[in-house]
């Protein structure tokens, strides 16, 4: 069989795979009464941010950053509920060994199984589309944060999926495999917060403040203004401890949602200050990524101190992150999938205890 025959094989049993699997998942009810449900949520989210955010006036770059995101949270939801159990719930229902003995192999399985999660996820986005045109109907979005933003989300949704279908071939128990893929997509949700916080906040450093300044018999007592002449003579100095978060804004990067953020163009107004979630965001990761100054000297005697930086700076003068990120969950969705193929393929010379064959 020649190469360009073979791949077309490979792609037509993974497709198979995939319709199959499609097809029993949209053959009862609960998975449209689901998708309704998502989409009232969706709705009333909706109509809460146009009326919070007097999106009507200010356009709806942040209403339609806020619901992307929204979408992403509700995608983490739900995904691993729909993939968890993806090859263990018919190894335990007696299906799978079934499959196995076709000409099938292991690889079109599992691949077939995340394409078809996959494609019941990105379901969900679909759902979210006319609520995303609404905002986008509101003006000051720009084409490429619609395209950057929906791409991102798509990709992150896929990798929610390779995560829960490598997982339901590593683990037994689907109940357990599905527990465990809500545990992995909280910790990088939620756990690199709190990691970053943690590690940040015990790595501190020393600054040394110093000022120089008017003494107290520079002011008139009477009325409480600087005397002619008066020069800055009196200097102070002290110390305080800072945490150094930008030690650890790596950490930061496998967060989903800073992914889809920093990825996603930034939005300034005339003064540099961000207009929509995805810049505050991206502003705040990568305001992390700067070094404190650890020497500081303030004089009051100069008429004018130097302005702090603004956030469109801020953001002009940091690195991109989102892409480190993106590694990291395509190096960790690959993993499943090979750890999952590896649990599946067959013959196997040793099964974990409790599995069974048919």
């Amino acid at each position: 069989m020649s190469a360009p025959s073979a791949s077309l094989g490979t792609i037509r049993g993974t497709w198979l795979i995939a319709t199959v699997e499609l097809r029993q998942r949209v053959r009862g009810v609960a998975w449209y009464v689901l998708l309704g449900i998502f989409m009232l949520i969706v709705l009333c989210v909706t109509v809460l941010l146009v009326i919070a955010t007097n999106a009507w006036s200010d356009g709806g770059g942040g209403t339609f950053s806020t619901i992307i995101l929204f979408v992403l949270l509700l995608g983490t939801l739900v995904s691993p509920a729909l993939s968890g159990n993806a090859i263990n719930g018919e190894r335990e229902g007696g299906t799978l060994a079934t499959t196995q003995v076709t000409l099938v192999t292991t690889w079109q399985i599992v691949l077939g199984k995340w394409i078809a999660a996959w494609i019941t996820a990105l379901a969900f986005l679909l759902g979210a589309l006319p609520f995303l045109v609404f905002a986008v109907a509101l003006g000051k979005v720009s084409a490429l944060t619609i395209a950057v933003s929906t791409m991102v989300l798509a990709f992150e949704l896929g990798v929610v999926a390779a995560i829960g279908v490598g997982l339901s071939g590593v683990i037994t128990r689907p109940l357990f495999s599905i527990v465990v893929t809500y545990l992995v997509i909280a910790f990088l949700s939620v756990g690199t917060l709190i990691a970053f916080g943690l590690a940040g906040a015990a790595t501190q450093s020393t600054v040394a403040v110093t000022t120089t300044g008017y003494p107290e018999s520079a002011w008139d007592p009477q009325t409480g203004e600087l005397a002619p002449g008066a020069t800055c003579t009196e200097v102070t100095s002290y110390e305080y401890q800072i945490p150094r978060f930008d030690h650890y804004w790596g950490i930061l990067a496998a967060n989903p949602y800073v992914i889809l953020a920093d990825a996603s163009p930034a939005a300034f107004s005339s003064v540099g200050a961000p207009e929509d979630l995805f810049t505050w965001i991206s502003v705040a990761v990568r305001g992390a990524q700067q070094t404190p100054e650890l020497v500081d000297e303030y004089n009051d005697c100069l008429q004018s101190q130097q302005p702090a930086q603004t956030a469109e700076q801020i953001y002009a003068e940091s690195v991109p992150s989102w892409f480190v990120g993106a590694i990291i969950h395509v190096v960790i969705a690959s993993g499943a999938l090979v750890w999952a193929w590896r649990r599946t393929d067959t013959p196997a010379k040793r099964l974990p205890k409790g599995m069974r064959v048919a």
